[in-house]
């Protein structure tokens, strides 16, 4: 008997240990996507203006399907809609922030953040009601049945594959592209003269000083 109350006792403290166990692990897990730390999954260096590395994103955005909502110089962000199957949608919401380096540098810092939102088709019958004198309205189970999109979750995507994708994408806009309003572009559109043009004749003077007809 007292063996049987010992076993208990311990088969009592063991699952109360697996239950605290279960609920740190539960906090910790949820405390995982709170912290800050240094990582370089969501950011990346290029050489050159802000601007320039914005525009070689927006590019790069527009070659994958993204359709552009906001667009400056240094701010993009842009949307993509797709499907899984019949009754799941998503939509991922591309944000783009480009700063300079440092006063002066010739590099800048691409700051990207990617958003995916779920939404499931739900369906909801309405029914008709009927009114009758005698005993009033009479809800009848034929009607019409309204279908509609709901948000069933939303998450910040965090794959290091997923943005090193994109940022491989932005080199290959970025190099050898000259952008407008920059001085490179500026001194290329200026027209070069040849180099053996031989100069301008002068008219001819007389003795006296004056130009000959």
């Amino acid at each position: 008997m007292r063996l049987q109350v010992v076993y208990r006792s311990l088969a009592i403290l063991l699952l109360a240990g697996l239950s605290a166990c279960s609920v740190t692990g539960q906090k910790s897990a949820g405390a995982q996507h709170e912290d800050f730390g240094a990582t370089d999954v969501f950011t990346r260096s290029y050489p050159g203006s802000e601007q320039n590395a914005c525009e070689a994103a927006r590019r790069a955005l527009l070659s994958q399907g993204y359709v552009i909502s906001d667009w400056k110089p240094t701010i993009i962000r842009g949307r993509r809609k797709y499907q899984h199957d019949v009754d799941i949608h998503a939509e991922i919401e591309f944000n783009v922030t480009c700063v300079p380096d440092s006063k002066g540098s010739n590099s800048s810092t691409i700051f990207a953040n990617a958003v995916r939102d779920r939404y499931s088709l739900k369906k909801s019958n309405t029914s008709a009601s009927i009114g009758v004198s005698a005993i009033g309205s009479v809800s009848l189970p034929f009607g019409s049945t309204d279908d509609s999109m709901v948000k069933v979750a939303s998450e910040t995507i965090a794959s290091g594959n997923f943005y090193s994708q994109f940022f491989d994408l932005i080199e290959r806009y970025l190099d050898g592209t000259v952008f407008p309003n920059e001085p490179e572009a500026e001194k290329r559109a200026e027209p070069v003269p040849p180099k053996n043009a031989a100069p301008a004749s002068q008219p001819a003077q007389s003795v006296n000083g004056s130009q000959s007809e």
